[in-house]
């Protein structure tokens, strides 16, 4: 048992007095077997449980709580702005609410206990870019006759959720609404997939809150590591905005930040008089390792649905 394990699951340990119950579980055991045993497991719990036994589950578990929403205006922006992506060539498409396991934690390093795992190989999607990346490099593993100049252009609205306890922070619940964008591509020279992918989807942001909201966005960017010229990149997509009448603001670089590959940008707006972080996006290297291929490129982007809900009507 390592020093930094939580106490927790030291305390659990000791309980069970198998010291080495997680290794055997996750070493020993192949994930159909582990499955069969949890399987079991949560029938068994159920079966000891009573009707009463349900209601204080439901009254104790924030995970299950309906959201504070009105859920005809939310379903109504979800509307709009899928309908606005697919007018930008951004193709709404359905998901799951379940992603494989590890979806989160292997190609973007999430720490898996923020997500909800699941039995039967799954987790509740926690990240829905990162479904969409799975999805994508399915499409593209499985055509052979992709061209190098084609992109790929997906959107969706999904509901999230997410195991970290926000506590009493405002507009912040364990599961919520995200309008979420991904666009793959081959790297085709002189950053020509960045700039292209990296500009429609801010043009999708700025009719979003153009004709929603009838407010502007700023778009921050931030250098990042991962490219062997992030600076190089950063400028290309400057000249690239400045050449359309398109600006951006520039934050001081964070070079350590580990998810965004090269560039990432966040999405802020004035709602209600107070300006507001409502999405951001970036740059990744998951369809890089997902595929084997290092010319692969993927820009990935999300706004909180509910967030804007909320700050548009004064909360």
């Amino acid at each position: 048992m390592t020093e930094d394990m939580p106490n927790h699951l030291g305390r659990i340990i000791r309980k069970l007095g198998v010291e080495d119950i997680v290794a055997l579980l996750s070493e020993r055991i192949n994930g159909a077997d582990l499955n069969t045993l949890l399987l079991e497991v949560f029938r068994e719990k159920t079966d000891k449980q009573s009707a009463s036994d349900l209601l204080k589950g439901y009254a104790d578990n924030r995970f299950v709580h309906p959201a504070d929403v009105d859920p005809i205006q939310l379903k109504q922006l979800e509307l709009d702005v899928l309908n606005m992506a697919r007018n930008h060539a951004a193709t709404p498409i359905q998901l799951s609410p379940v992603a494989p396991l590890g979806s989160c934690s292997i190609i973007a390093k999430v720490d898996q206990r923020k997500v909800i795992s699941a039995t039967r190989g799954t987790e509740v999607v926690a990240d829905a870019t990162n479904l969409l990346a799975l999805h994508i490099c399915h499409l593209i593993q499985t055509n052979s006759r992709r061209a190098r100049s084609d992109l790929i252009r997906l959107s969706t609205t999904h509901r999230h959720v997410r195991a970290q306890y926000f506590g009493n922070a405002h507009g912040m619940r364990p599961h919520f609404h995200l309008f979420c964008m991904v666009t793959a591509g081959v790297d085709q020279g002189s950053y020509h997939f960045e700039k292209q992918s990296f500009w429609e989807h801010i043009h999708v942001y700025l009719d979003i809150f153009r004709m929603l909201f009838g407010t502007e966005i700023e778009v921050v960017v931030s250098r990042r590591a991962g490219y062997k010229d992030s600076a190089g990149l950063l400028q290309s997509i400057i000249e690239y905005g400045e050449a359309h009448a398109m600006k951006i603001a520039i934050k001081e670089a964070d070079e350590e930040n580990g998810y965004y590959k090269g560039l990432q940008f966040t999405i802020k707006a004035k709602l209600n008089g107070q300006e507001h972080a409502i999405g951001d996006g970036g740059y990744v290297d998951w369809s890089q390792k997902l595929l084997g291929n290092k010319k692969e490129r993927m820009l990935i982007s999300a706004i909180g649905l509910e967030r804007l809900l909320l700050f548009s009507a004064g909360g």
